[in-house]
């Protein structure tokens, strides 16, 4: 399962990376001659009521879906195991602190504050990535707390200290190696949650902003015509169920082969 969980999101990378060679129409192009054209030999996908190629938009529309899912869950990795890192090895108020910090996080609505950082921050992917990240953050931190609660008191950790390793190098070489299962598992199975998610903003006019050709402002723009033109909202609707899809799969095959007991957030 995870070999061809990974070869489709692999052939969706290389045909999102090739979409600029394949000699397809610009899909920022407006062409009102064509709009609203079914799907035919001129336009696989057909087109929307702009007359933009809706082919190219969802190929175009793979690279960005896939660059947010990456970014988001780096940068929620990148702000929660730190804390996390930082909490657990500390203890006393300062474990407290944060992980009460990360806890205010998470007592929002997985979409509820997203939305909320959005409408402050202004609409825009860059803005809807960094919000879904910084609403995630505190996962990362739990299971890096997790890992750093469960080895400092080690005898090799205690060994360490003994011979005057800073609590620096002692969490860098071996706090940190023992968190890197979970933390790979949670980011795997965010991937496809971070698609989805930031296509859910770009839906109700927070995310990605015309032209960029991103899935989830693709099924908003045709919302008044895809009872009629069904095309319009049914591939890239396909588009984000094959990745997400793909994505679960994959998280859900590298926790059983890594990590059999890893407990992390829910559906």
């Amino acid at each position: 399962m995870i070999a061809g969980t990974a070869g489709l999101l692999l052939a969706l990378l290389l045909l999102s990376l090739a979409a600029p060679w394949l000699s397809l129409p610009d899909p920022a192009r407006i062409d009102l001659a064509v709009k609203l054209m079914p799907p035919g030999a001129e336009h696989w996908f057909g087109t929307d009521a702009l007359g933009r190629d809706l082919f190219s938009q969802v190929l175009h529309g793979a690279r960005i879906s896939l660059l947010i899912g990456a970014g988001v869950v780096l940068v929620a990795a990148l702000i929660g195991v730190p804390l996390g890192l930082v909490a657990g090895y500390a203890g006393g108020w300062l474990d407290s602190l944060l992980m009460r910090t990360a806890d205010l996080f998470l007592a929002f609505p997985p979409l509820l504050l997203p939305i909320l950082l959005v409408a402050l921050l202004g609409p825009g992917l860059e803005n809807a990535m960094l919000a879904v990240a910084v609403s995630w953050f505190p996962w990362y931190a739990r299971i890096a707390r997790a890992a750093a609660l469960s080895v400092k008191a080690e005898n090799y950790i205690v060994s360490a200290r003994a011979f005057g390793a800073s609590h620096a190098r002692i969490v860098w070489r071996h706090v940190l190696p023992n968190c890197s299962t979970p933390i790979l598992v949670q980011a795997s199975l965010d991937f496809g949650y971070a698609i989805l998610t930031t296509a859910s903003l770009g839906f109700i006019g927070l995310g990605a902003t015309p032209p960029t050709p991103e899935w989830g402002l693709m099924i908003s723009n045709a919302r008044s015509v895809f009872l009629e033109y069904w095309w319009t909202a049914a591939f890239p609707g396909a588009a984000i169920f094959i990745a997400v899809m793909a994505a679960n799969l994959l998280g859900d095959g590298l926790r059983d082969r890594l990590d059999p007991k890893f407990e992390g957030r829910s559906a």
